[in-house]
């Protein structure tokens, strides 16, 4: 009975009841932890400091917020999330159980109490920023899209909880007794977070703990870029920092009265612990039976409107009453309306943004923008309060100036929403210019509704996924009308939009379309069926599993797979490892012929059930000779973030057909899959068809954190990843604005291929020399043929180089100047023709700026008048002793280079090499280790 409650009310499945409520009981205790110590450490500060104070607690809050954060989140990415929430909560378990013998023997003094109150900010910060990373990391964004709803009932809950019981036990026993209590019950959080830890995420490998946990922690430097180059954005964030403001100067007001009121800090911890947990009700309420309809009826815009308009008439009514019950109802009005109607409104105003811009500046304005604003407003009441020695009753007329602002910058972010929002739907809409004029008078609806109701498919589809999740009711009966539309992508999208609406939206028409002989509709109509509607997963997968038609069991068992990825329960109940059994079993006999789409339908559920005994399945589909299984596989070993499928995976990025399948696999593995290509490229272990790949991994993840690798990849000794990995940076660039570039790293990077452009030459001068004295010798021993030639493909190696680098030096130029005059410049120094490439160098000349022009023209210089002039050259060579020019090849080349070498000094048998040879004998590259030690064999043996 309680079961189907949940699943009804939550959408909870047999086994996830346990896990679900594990995570409610962590969040409502830290939640509850947080609303005991909040008013009662306020409490405190006022009664021993007074409300003069608070500026100073909130700037003090700003700076420490945005410090602790910065190392925080590196602290998170460098050490496993378990170990430092655990020291984290213990750290401060301890400091409140230390309060507590603080207050019991009156040993707070006025810099503990500064303490204490960052501390309380921090923990709020720290605490549920650690708790939704865990369920992040605990839940798949399925899930998480159905149980984060009771999840959040936790914490509301301890909102309330949390409060009214901090008012009945410090008025009863005291404050020590509450922060006490608040101590103790933090410790309980850590069996739990150990708990959830074994039962989910223990089992997940290195790949996916890191990519749940990049979700949360990772955040662009470049944050600020976006939001200043988008209008909506930047409505946004000063609409955000506004209501922060507003917020402490209404906080301010509140606690300054009610410390005038209330002297005694057991009674005032009381106070706030009542109306605290008060405003969390009232803020439930709101959100459970009002914030809906009220969205609805009113839209985003009006629905913002509502917090500041409210707070202004509470302003309005303290001018005229100048009491603390008003100052109560102007809080309250804050509380409540900024944590559910204006919260919902807050993050419906940011959808036509797209998520990932969104997902990455909202981080920087929750976080940056609000300290900030905290700072502002503190720095602001200093000057109010001490410089200018106002009453707080004063601090009204300030709080009323800001709603005013704050009502005009909602007006234009109405604006600029409206324009984010069509321009979202006409970029990707193929129109001729005459219905291109006609839209200019029409409204975004209008043009929506035309193309889903005459648009061609590629229109139909291109608009259906740009504005997935509006939830614009007013299209709704248009996207369940395409579910009769002939073409079955059409339909597959159609059936993705219901999810923005109601539950069980359409359902009978979905159902039909199971039955539909296709693959993709068939799939995701089911999974519509088991995700969108009051259909139980035991009904569901009775009625599809055994399904005759293979096209509904295959997809119902992919469901199942889906759905059994973090709940084994469900995978025993409905027998799923004996399901795929069965068709493995089946598909490996002689009579086991099937559909290709059905075999790959069963490589991608073998991939999300996680059981491994079976991905030799997708290991021998892998090397299948249909382009379709091999490109299904491909996706399934990028689903099971399995390492043993990195290298098979990265030498499929040599296959044209199939690169880009493979580099979306491989960034399925998330962000550690950058630290194993950096690892496999310093170990030089992978072969030139694929390393020269490598970048295009990276720069598929499209971040800042993408562009960093690449410039450490330009560090690399192997002049072909570096060729790639500017090439690649150069496609960011043009394809992403947001992305920053350092000028100042860029120009390193060119002084450092400089050098290794001249040392290439340099090198090249030295061997010449060598290879000329046998130039005459006609009469050459076996011997000296074989160091000849071992010369001879050690400088042909260094002009390809020579030639790799003068083409990476001028991609790099590119980066710094506009591409198009670089691309002719290095057109006309690489032409056969003479007075192209002198007329590029002058071009040159006039193009790039003079600390980089004493550097490259020498270089390029040489190359186009006196490449081979060693002797005259402007670069001012100098020939180097044999055993010079070998050992500085060792040091700074690559594996191929390193493999001639050793060739050379074999040929040479001078055992006067072997310590230049001896440290290559632990090289990580197996093929490098062989050829030392083959050299170093035939040294000693001389010697010997």
């Amino acid at each position: 009975m309680l079961k189907q409650v949940l699943h009804k009310t939550f959408g909870l499945r047999d086994g996830e009841i346990y896990i679900s409520f594990l995570m409610q009981l962590y969040v409502f205790l830290i939640i509850t932890v947080l609303l005991i110590v909040k008013p009662t450490v306020n409490a405190l500060f006022l009664s021993r400091l007074g409300a003069e104070h608070l500026p100073y607690g909130y700037i003090l809050v700003a700076g420490i917020a945005v410090i602790t954060s910065y190392f925080y989140n590196k602290a998170l990415r460098k050490f496993s999330i378990l170990n430092v929430t655990i020291i984290s909560l213990i750290s401060f378990s301890l400091s409140f159980i230390l309060l507590s013998i603080f207050i019991q023997f009156a040993l707070l003094n006025d810099v503990l109490l500064y303490i204490y109150y960052l501390g309380v900010s921090l923990f709020a910060v720290i605490a549920t920023s650690q708790f939704w990373i865990l369920a992040n990391m605990v839940y798949n964004s399925r899930e998480a899209k159905r149980i984060f709803g009771f999840i959040g009932a936790g914490a509301i809950a301890g909102g309330i909880f949390g409060g009214y019981l901090t008012s009945i036990i410090a008025s009863n026993f005291g404050n020590k007794t509450v922060v006490l209590l608040a101590g103790l019950l933090i410790l309980l959080c850590i069996p739990i977070l150990k708990k959830i830890w074994k039962l989910r995420i223990r089992k997940m490998n290195i790949y996916v703990r890191k990519q749940r946990k990049a979700n949360k922690t990772d955040v662009e430097d470049s944050s600020i870029i976006l939001i200043s180059r988008s209008k909506h954005l930047t409505y946004l964030a000063f609409i955000t920092g506004i209501g922060v403001v507003v917020a402490k100067l209404v906080d301010f007001q509140f606690s300054d009265f009610a410390y005038k009121a209330i002297s005694d800090p057991d009674e005032l911890a009381t106070f706030f612990g009542f109306w605290f947990s008060t405003f969390n009700v009232i803020a439930l309420v709101l959100q459970l039976f009002l914030t809906n309809r009220i969205l609805s009826k009113l839209g985003v815009s009006s629905t913002l409107l509502i917090l500041p308009l409210g707070i202004a008439l509470g302003c309005l009514l303290f001018l005229t009453f100048p009491e603390l019950w008003v100052l109560v109802i102007i809080k309250g009005i804050d509380g409540s309306f900024k944590q559910s109607l204006n919260k919902a409104a807050v993050e419906l105003s940011i959808l036509p943004i797209p998520l990932l811009i969104k997902n990455q500046a909202k981080s920087f304005i929750d976080v940056v923008v609000d300290s900030i604003a905290t700072g502002i407003s503190g720095l602001m009441l200093l000057f109010l309060i001490r410089r200018l020695e106002l009453s707080s009753s004063y601090i009204t007329v300030i709080v009323l100036l800001f709603v005013f602002v704050w009502i005009i910058l909602i007006y234009r972010l109405r604006e600029a929403y409206y324009e984010s929002f069509r321009e979202n739907i006409q970029r990707n809409i193929s129109v001729d210019s005459k219905s291109k004029k006609k839209q200019k008078n029409d409204t975004t609806i209008s043009v929506a509704l035309d193309i889903l109701n005459n648009g061609n498919e590629e229109d139909i589809i291109a608009l259906l996924k740009h504005i997935s999740s509006y939830k614009l009711r007013n299209l709704k009966p248009n996207v369940i009308h395409l579910l009769d539309h002939d073409s079955h992508d059409v339909k597959n999208e159609a059936i993705k939009h219901l999810y923005d609406y109601d539950k069980g939206t359409a359902i009978e028409k979905v159902q039909q379309l199971v039955y539909i002989k296709n693959d993709a509709l068939v799939l995701t109509a089911l999974e519509y069926i088991l995700n969108h509607s009051s259909l139980s997963e035991e009904h569901f997968f009775n009625k599809y599993l055994d399904n005759q038609s293979d096209y509904i069991a295959n997809a119902a068992l992919l469901c199942l797979a889906k759905e059994a990825s973090n709940n084994q329960h469900i995978a025993n109940r409905f027998q799923l490892e004996t399901r795929i059994q069965n068709r493995v079993r089946y598909l490996n006999s002689p009579e086991g012929f099937s559909r290709k789409e059905a075999v790959g339908e069963l490589l991608i559920t073998i991939a999300y059930s996680g059981i491994e005994k079976y991905y030799p399945f997708i290991s021998v589909h892998l090397n299948n000779r249909n382009p379709f299984i091999v490109a299904k596989a491909i996706k399934a070993a990028g689903l099971t973030s399995h390492q043993k499928y990195i290298l098979p995976l990265l030498e499929y990025i040599d296959d044209a057909e199939q690169r880009k399948n493979a580099i979306k696999s491989l960034k399925e593995f998330g962000p550690q899959i950058i630290d194993t290509i950096l690892e496999l490229e310093r170990n030089e272990t992978l072969k030139d068809n694929i390393k020269q790949h490598l970048p295009r991994v990276i720069e598929a993840f499209k971040t800042q954190d993408a562009v960093k690798v690449l410039f450490r990849l330009m560090r690399s000794r192997d002049i072909i990843i570096r060729l790639e990995a500017v090439k690649s940076l150069i496609k960011l660039k043009n394809n992403n604005s947001a992305l920053d570039f350092n000028k100042r790293l860029l120009k390193s990077l060119i002084f450092k291929e400089s050098k290794y452009y001249k040392t290439t030459v340099n090198a090249m001068l030295s061997v010449r020399y060598n290879i000329e004295q046998y130039k005459d010798n006609d009469a050459l021993t076996d011997k000296d043929t074989e160091i000849l030639l071992a010369r001879q493909s050690i400088e042909e190696l260094l002009k390809q180089q020579q030639h790799q680098s003068l083409k990476c030096i001028f991609k790099l130029l590119s980066l710094l100047y506009y591409e198009d005059d670089i691309e002719v410049t290095y057109a006309g120094v690489i032409s056969d023709v003479k007075e192209a490439r002198v007329n590029a160098l002058e071009f040159l000349d006039n193009l790039i700026q003079n600390d980089l022009k004493r550097r490259l023209f020498p270089l390029i210089e040489h190359f186009v008048i006196d490449e081979d002039a060693f002797d005259t050259s402007v670069l001012k060579l100098k020939r180097l002793p044999e055993k010079a020019y070998i050992n500085i090849l060792l040091k700074s080349r690559g594996k191929k280079i390193k493999l001639e070498v050793l060739n050379l000094i074999k040929q040479l048998e001078d055992v006067s090499y072997l310590p230049i040879v001896l440290p290559y004998k632990k090289h990580r590259n197996k093929e490098v280790k062989f050829f030392a030690y083959d050299t170093i064999k035939s040294l000693q043996e001389l010697q010997a």
